[in-house]
């Protein structure tokens, strides 16, 4: 029962911030997808909670791991909940595959499409998304979605439609389709769960209408897409801005990159590095190191290795360079990182957070810094530490069982 420590521990560091979790079994596959209000009650009530259905006990028995994407709201928890279950077809979301009581969004085949809430879902040649477990929520998010994508609703739209006039629907004029069809397809990438997508699109559109001298358009276009990452600004993106007060930044630490040590007395060592940004895991940019240098023990020169290939590649290769640096452990860590930096002359703010009493240790500073436990950047930090910690552990196991296969 090694499995439930680990998911215990996992769940201490989680944040009571909405977001979506999924449930993985022993051979990693999804079983089971959820949206929460508070990631941390209500995955730590799986394993707590002794009353649970049989559905949930036979899914809980199967749980062996799980992960979790944060969002800015229970809303947009809920709106990515049902593409992710959409997309992976998850065994336990039975409701979600079967069930046509729910709702779900329907996007009309017409010229000019039209948007609605309804249930249930029909053959009728429309778009469907969804289904959607809280018809509240999803009401609530449709609203704001409509308020940067303006939509229509109704099968006549003219210009004399109230919604019109307060900005929530196009008047069916030749030079408005073309740009409902833009608002249409972003819509579509919304709930689709490509926000990263969606935000590309919107840059391009601002882009190329700037270079087209319409500036109204392209003016439009940029409030479009502050109000959209307005929208999607979420709790830990909170913590960001809480850390880059409390380590007194000059500018704010949108991209973190962590560094973590995993080996066994000397053998299979390994270095891992993973990327936050704005708060939220960004996985892409992960990377793994195979100790290469350091022979024995010795964990601040395998951290000082590690730290130098990923910057000297960086700065080799003209990218752009974090915001922010942390590494797991005290003043020795420490040290060393900032050593490593000094060599390579470059000027990133550092900091370590050491596991007993959760210090923040910074470079010229004597004493630690000592954040309470309801601090959002204590959070993000312990979450970003931790999630280095594991995805080293995760790169050892996997050379050793490779090894001990061999």
């Amino acid at each position: 029962m090694n499995y439930l420590k680990e998911l215990k521990s996992k769940i201490s560091v989680l944040p009571d911030s909405p977001g979506v979790y999924l449930m993985k079994d022993a051979a990693g596959e999804i079983i089971y997808i959820g949206k929460a209000k508070s990631l941390k009650k209500r995955v730590s009530q799986y394993f707590q909670n002794k009353n649970h259905d049989f559905k949930t006990q036979k899914l809980v028995e199967k749980i062996r791991d799980f992960d979790v994407i944060y969002t800015p709201s229970e809303e947009d928890a809920l709106i990515l909940e049902a593409s992710l279950v959409r997309k992976n077809q998850p065994y336990y979301n039975i409701e979600l595959r079967d069930d046509t009581s729910f709702p779900f969004i329907k996007i009309t085949k017409e010229e000019f499409p039209r948007l609605s809430i309804v249930r249930p879902k029909v053959k009728d040649n429309s778009f469907y998304y969804g289904p959607y477990t809280d018809a509240t929520l999803l009401r609530k998010a449709f609203k704001d979605l409509r308020k940067i994508f303006p939509f229509c609703t109704c099968k006549a739209p003219s210009v004399s439609c109230l919604y019109r006039k307060i900005n929530l629907c196009p008047a069916s004029d030749e030079n408005s389709i073309t740009q409902y069809k833009k608002n249409i397809a972003n819509i579509k990438l919304f709930l689709e769960g490509r926000r990263s997508d969606l935000m590309a699109s919107l840059n391009k559109q601002m882009l190329d209408a700037s270079s087209e001298h319409n500036f109204e358009e392209a003016a439009r276009l940029r409030d479009k897409i502050e109000a959209f990452s307005s929208l999607a600004k979420g709790v830990e993106a909170k913590g960001v801005e809480e850390l880059a007060r409390v380590l007194r930044l000059v500018r704010t630490p949108n991209r973190i990159e962590a560094f973590d040590i995993s080996n066994i007395s000397g053998q299979q060592a390994v270095g891992s590095m993973v990327s936050f940004y704005n708060g939220l895991p960004d996985k892409n940019n992960y990377r793994r190191f195979r100790i290469k240098l350091v022979k024995g023990i010795d964990d601040y020169k395998m951290l000082g290795e590690v730290i130098f290939r990923r910057y000297r590649r960086l700065v080799n290769e003209k990218r752009s360079l974090p915001d922010l640096i942390l590494v797991d452990g005290g003043k020795g860590q420490l040290r060393i990182a900032k050593m490593i930096l000094d060599e390579l002359n470059l000027k990133i703010p550092l900091m370590a957070l050491a596991k007993q009493q959760e210090e923040i240790f910074t470079p010229n500073k004597i004493k630690s810094i000592k954040l309470p436990a309801s601090s959002s950047a204590l959070q993000l930090v312990r979450r970003v530490r931790d999630e280095a910690h594991r995805f080293a552990v995760k790169y050892h196991k996997l050379l050793r069982k490779k090894e001990f296969i061999n």
